[in-house]
């Protein structure tokens, strides 16, 4: 079981999820290298420059307007794409469709209190919220790009923490990347690696929090 502290002696009080790749699916290969066509950069080139770009974390913690980040890397990337066109790409690798299923939130809200916590950006939380059913079932949703922090920081776990309304040790924490896991898991939150929704389920009902 991908699980990080000790089982729980009693059900969590609250369940926070990333989104990326744990509730949607990510897949860059759809458009992202488009922004990179001119210099001939593929998909996973364009991610490389983007992440070791001085700016992203100020992109992903919200210092930065959407508009001033497409400015921004129309001169890096000399593309020509207008504002509205880089948002379609932009928003175009998350694909269609979820890896976790509304049913599961139903279920999940009748025993606990629900939240997302995100690293993520204003263009594709407008674009999710906007376009995908799951958002309604967590009325806590942290996002890096709002709160000006990011995981694996400990600022936006605890306030995560603050949005759901519980201690670290009532809260079990859902993400994708295990450095976020086990940065949870050192504030006192349960972490737990997410690898496959039928795995999740499984484990859920054994925290007594699904039937």
């Amino acid at each position: 079981m991908p699980l990080l502290g000790p089982r729980p002696e009693k059900p969590p009080r609250a369940v926070i999820f990333d989104v990326g790749r744990v509730i949607l699916r990510v897949d860059l290969s759809r458009s992202m290298g488009r922004l990179g066509e001119r210099d001939g950069l593929t998909h996973l080139d364009v991610l490389r420059q983007l992440e070791a770009d001085p700016r992203w974390h100020d992109w992903q913690e919200g210092r930065i307007t959407p508009r001033d980040w497409h400015a921004y890397l129309a001169e890096k990337l000399k593309f020509s794409y207008d504002f509205d066109e880089f948002c379609a790409i932009w928003n175009g690798v998350l694909a269609p469709g979820q890896i976790l299923p509304d049913n599961l939130f139903e279920q999940l809200d009748a025993k606990c209190r629900l939240g997302l916590l995100s690293n993520t950006d204003p263009i594709h939380v407008a674009h999710f919220e906007a376009n995908y059913s799951f958002v309604r079932h967590f009325p806590s949703r942290v996002y890096s790009c709002r709160v000006g922090s990011s995981k694996p920081g400990a600022a936006i776990f605890h306030h995560a923490l603050r949005e759901v309304g519980t201690i670290p040790e009532d809260a079990l924490f859902v993400d994708d990347v295990l450095e976020n896991v086990t940065a949870a898991a050192g504030l006192g939150i349960l972490g737990y690696q997410f690898t496959s929704a039928g795995e999740l389920r499984e484990d859920l009902r054994r925290f007594r929090l699904l039937e």
